[in-house]
């Protein structure tokens, strides 16, 4: 019997190229039929194509091959460790007494949304440059106060990511390439200023953590000559359970325990120490931050290489969402709509609640742990929803559109794979999968807070925009 007639007695195998309707369809008729989620690329927009015809020559192709390997070497092999605490004013570059640092791309007050005025509102309180909220209000609208990007100055914050001048900072060094990065101290609590909550005990908490918090850590670093090495403890957060984004059990634990032995021998009363051990304790986010910056500094690094389609920033202020790729001059930011973050909500609160995505916290992701390590972290999906296999499945997902596997960070429960690193651009742009982002979600409205958690993407216009004026430069 021929191969032909052993087909025709056989039951077909029909697969669904592309359109879900027509698998929709089949099913009503009880046939079977296999769904593949398949698209050109660029989901076939005709200047994208373009930019692709440009770019994809042998030539071209060898030289981004080459130019990424590169970039996420760089951001692989460097070694970051924390070295200290400092108000934003004395260490943070560009940094004046009427500068607020904000989450994201370049935003205005007028196009800022809720949490992020809330956020701003509250800091123009906190640093005495406005007497209330009302006054901030008035304050923050009459162009006296300069507003930038904390990526623009070696900074990322979380959510909002407001940061004023005597907030005091983690001072992260890349010992390999020599930069340094920084970030703001987490509050801990959902009602905090990130999340664009700004009552009174919300400011009281950042006067604390000006005047106690922040000198005992400051004082301790001072004490701690080599520094912490950060990378190490991120490989032993992700072995213990964490993703080192929304869930930092593990991490908190490991670092707080770093910093004990330099706490207890600073000047500061027992009563003092205690406080802070208290506020350590309340909530298991304090290595957020942390973690950001040392990806921050990581990622900076790799900055610049020609060719390079490697991703070195993606942060969004609630508006926008914002990336930076390597290779392109000048390291513009390519935007696009800040999206819906899917997720549980607190008691009480419904979707239509919540604001868009917020926050430099992706750097965690575009660095390969958060959302592309949740196989290290199952527990995660409690807080941001899904299933244990969803977290494994996004991991290995992220694999198709990353340049490497980073051997010092592992993933244990997918034999100790390493955490995809070095998103690349281009193949976001030839395979149409955008990567993956757990956070944490805020009201939409200012003064409230945090009241859930969950999963997001980028806009696929920031990419588009982003593999357009690549291909322009060749």
């Amino acid at each position: 019997m021929s191969k032909i007639t052993e087909l025709f007695k056989e039951e077909p195998v029909i697969i669904d190229l592309g359109i879900e309707t027509f698998q929709e369809e089949l099913a009503e008729q009880h046939v079977k039929a296999n769904y593949l989620n398949w698209a050109p690329p660029g989901q076939g927009k005709a200047s994208i194509l373009a930019a692709l015809e440009k770019i994809e020559t042998p030539e071209n192709l060898e030289k981004i091959k080459k130019a990424n390997e590169e970039a996420v070497n760089r951001i692989i092999s460097s070694q970051i460790s924390l070295i200290g605490y400092d108000q934003a004013i004395n260490v943070v570059p560009g940094m004046t007494k009427n500068t607020i640092l904000h989450a994201g791309p370049p935003i205005t007050w007028e196009k800022m949304n809720g949490p992020m005025k809330g956020a701003v509102k509250g800091a123009l309180v906190f640093e005495g440059l406005a007497k209330d909220l009302e006054d901030a209000e008035r304050v923050a609208a009459s162009g006296a106060i300069i507003f930038s990007p904390c990526h623009e100055h070696q900074c990322v914050g979380s959510m909002a990511g407001v940061t004023s001048a005597s907030m005091y900072m983690h001072i992260v060094e890349n010992k390999t390439y020599g930069n340094l990065a920084f970030t703001n101290l987490s509050e801990q609590m959902s009602k905090i200023l990130r999340m664009g909550a700004n009552d009174e005990s919300v400011i009281e908490r950042l006067i604390w953590m000006r005047d106690i918090f922040g000198p005992i850590l400051r004082d301790a670093m001072k004490l701690c000559k080599e520094g912490i090495d950060l990378k190490l403890m991120l490989a032993q957060a992700l072995h213990m359970g964490d993703e080192c984004h929304n869930r930092n059990n593990a991490g908190t634990t490991l670092l707080i325990q770093a910093l004990t032995p330099y706490i207890i021998q600073t000047d500061h009363s027992i009563e003092e120490m205690k406080e802070v051990f208290d506020f350590v304790a309340s909530s298991d986010y304090f290595s957020g931050p942390t973690w950001m910056a040392m990806c921050k500094a990581a990622l900076d690094s790799a900055v610049g290489i020609p060719y390079s389609t490697v991703v070195t920033t993606m942060a969004r202020n609630g508006t926008e969402f914002g990336i930076h790729i390597s290779g392109i001059e000048g390291n513009p930011w390519f935007v696009g709509p800040s999206q819906k973050v899917i997720g549980p909500m607190f008691a009480g609160y419904k979707p239509e609640d919540a604001g868009l995505d917020i926050g430099d916290s992706a750097i965690t992701e575009t660095y390969g742990i958060g959302g592309f390590a949740m196989a290290a972290a199952p527990a995660i999906v409690a807080l941001v929803g899904g299933t244990i296999e969803d977290a494994l499945r996004f991991s290995v997902e992220m694999q198709g559109i990353t340049t490497a596997e980073n051997p010092n960070i592992t993933i244990p429960t997918l034999d100790f794979m390493g955490v995809p690193s070095g998103i690349d651009s281009l193949k976001v742009i030839q395979t149409n999968t955008l990567p993956i982002i757990n956070t944490a979600i805020a009201h939409k409205e200012a003064g409230i807070g945090m009241i859930g958690a969950g999963i997001t993407h980028p806009p696929m216009e920031a990419f588009e925009k982003a593999i357009i004026a690549f291909s322009e430069q060749l």
